[in-house]
Order: C-alpha cells, then structure tokens, then sequence
C-alpha cells in the first residue's frame, strides 16, 4: 500500500507538471519557448540558445515563429563566429523566407560569414570565391542597401585577396626560371586588379621577364607604364633607369651573340666550300 502511495504522489506530480508546462495551445507554447530564447539570445546566452532554437524548429511548424526562430538561430551561430554553421543557416533563411524583413540583413551576414571563412583559411581559394558570391548577389539583389558601403569594403579586401593569390604564382614560375609563365600571369594581373598595392611589382617583375626572353619591345613597353604611372614616384624612376641601362645591356649581348652566330655561320659555309 505505501509503494502504491507513493508511486501515486511522484504520478501526480509529474502529472501536475507536464500540465503546467504545456498548458494552452501549440501556438502559445511556442511563442512562449521563442520568447524565452529571444532572452537568452540577448544575455548572450548563444550556445544554451541554440538548443532551444533546434527545439523549436523540430516541433513548432506553423506556429508562426519559425521565421524568428530559424533568423535567430543563425544570429547566434554568426555571434559564436561558427562561420561555416552561419553561412549555411543564413542561407537557408533566405530562401525559405524571401520577403522577410530579415531577409537583407541575413543575406549580407551570410556574406560577411563567407568572407571570415576565407580569412580563415586563406589557402582554400573556393572560399574567398563564395564570399565573393554572396556579395555580387547581394548587391544584385539590394543596391540601395544601407549595408552597400560596408559590402563594398568587403568585396576590395576579396579583390586584394585574389589579387595577391596570383601575384604569388606569379613570383613563383619566376622564382623557378618560367619567364614564360610569370608573363602570362602578371599580364591577366596588372589588367584584372589595378588597384593592388601589388602593382609596383607586377610591373618590374613583368619587365625583367620579357628581358630574360630577350623580348625588348615587350620590355619597354612596360618600362614607359612605369613611368608612366608613377611618374611623381623618385624611388621607381630610378628603377626604371636601371631596368633601361638592363634592357639596353641585354640587347648589346644579344646582339653580340647573334654576330657571332652569324660569323661561325659563314665560316662553316667558307670551309665546306
């Protein structure tokens, strides 16, 4: 009789709190589990959030708070810098809820979550190609965005990032002895990224292949873009001085050679008769 007892009383207990924890309907519960995570949320409460968030999302469809719920769970993973987890739950909120108010504002964190990503692994290229992405079609889809001018900050840091990629495998086919290489790179490069800081010595580096290739109009051609373009700067007019006395002496060599060559040509010619 006692076991029968207690077992009633921890019965009623529970009884009494599933009643008191589900009381009302669906939609009141839910509205109330999202409120109570929104609090958290504000605490910065991020990782408990999450859980609660997941919770939500698994039992509350149609409900009408899981516009909020799936905006708020990527916010929490974008403040915990899960940058992969963000990108990917930003993403989804746009298209599941397209005409959202939130929907600006998760389609440039997706973005932003994109170019951390990059920042992070700078090695993985397809990254920096997502973030890339993101943006363009960010700024596809709102160009009077009040967020454009922070975007555009993002989209040069990308462009320099690309930019400075390439500029590597450039120095590296000319590290290598490839003049070839390192002049097919450094021309797509001074065209595709004209704001680089990298510019400079895309330029030299360019100038001193085609003078290794003993392509001398290529060479000054290149040598004049430099002073050109940097016509105010005296430390790259003495470089381009020298890159002259450097092309000038190439040519003298080369011509030399070709003499020589011309000489033992005819001398051969001579002895054979």
């Amino acid at each position: 009789m006692l076991k029968i007892l207690v077992c009633s009383s921890v019965f009623l207990v529970l009884l009494s709190c599933a009643s008191k924890t589900y009381t009302g309907t669906l939609t009141e519960r839910c509205v109330a589990q999202y409120k109570e995570a929104e609090g958290k949320f504000k605490n910065g409460k991020y990782w408990s959030v999450k859980e609660d968030l997941e919770e939500i999302m698994q039992s509350c469809t149609g409900t009408g708070v899981m516009e909020e719920t799936y905006f708020l769970l990527a916010e929490s993973h974008f403040h915990l810098e899960e940058w992969l987890e963000a990108r990917a739950e930003y993403g989804s909120f746009v298209n599941f809820f397209p005409g959202s108010p939130y929907a600006e504002t998760a389609a440039y964190r997706k973005a932003v979550s994109a170019y951390n990503l990059s920042y992070k692994d700078s090695r993985d290229q397809s990254n920096t190609t997502f973030a890339i992405r993101d943006f363009s079609r960010f700024e596809s889809e709102y160009p009077n965005s009040a967020l454009m001018d922070s975007a555009y900050q993002y989209i040069d840091s990308l462009s320099n990032r690309v930019a400075e990629n390439d500029f590597l495998i450039a120095r590296l086919y000319f590290r290598m002895g490839e003049p070839g290489a390192t002049a097919i790179y450094l021309k797509e490069f001074l065209d595709e990224f004209p704001k680089s800081p990298r510019q400079k010595e895309a330029i030299v580096m360019l100038i001193n292949s085609y003078i290794e290739m003993n392509e001398f109009p290529s060479a000054k051609f290149y040598l004049e873009r430099l002073r050109s373009v940097y016509s105010t700067d005296e430390k790259m007019l003495a470089s381009a001085k020298k890159l002259e006395e450097q092309i000038a002496s190439a040519e003298k060599t080369l011509e030399k050679k070709l003499e020589k060559e011309r000489k033992q040509k005819l001398q051969r010619k001579d002895d054979n008769g």
